[in-house]
């Protein structure tokens, strides 16, 4: 990978994908907890979730609880796989000998 996915290299995108990615593969989480954990709005996360969404990146699942609408989002395995890869890229460059002074 010679440049940054930008799907996730996006910041708040990078914050969603973080977060859904420490969770084990198939859960999910409600969308009002990881509003909290990102900090965001709900229009911004929400565009968002959608944008990594049609990435094939996450899947959103809505019902309803006792009458009340409930969104949650879950990792794909393009998702994970994805995120594993951007990860990856960064370690290349932590880990890349600097280069000598010219």
């Amino acid at each position: 990978m010679e440049q940054p996915d930008p799907i996730i290299h996006q910041p708040v995108r990078l914050k969603i994908m973080s977060a859904l990615k420490v969770l084990p593969a198939g859960e999910q989480i409600e969308f009002v907890r990881l509003k909290a954990i990102v900090n965001a709005t709900e229009g911004n996360l929400g565009a968002h979730i959608v944008t990594l969404e049609e990435a094939g990146y996450a899947v959103v699942q809505k019902d309803f609880v006792a009458k009340r609408p409930r969104t949650r989002v879950a990792l794909t395995k393009q998702g994970r796989r994805a995120f594993e890869d951007y990860v990856a890229y960064l370690r290349d460059i932590i880990d890349a000998e600097p280069k000598a002074a010219q």
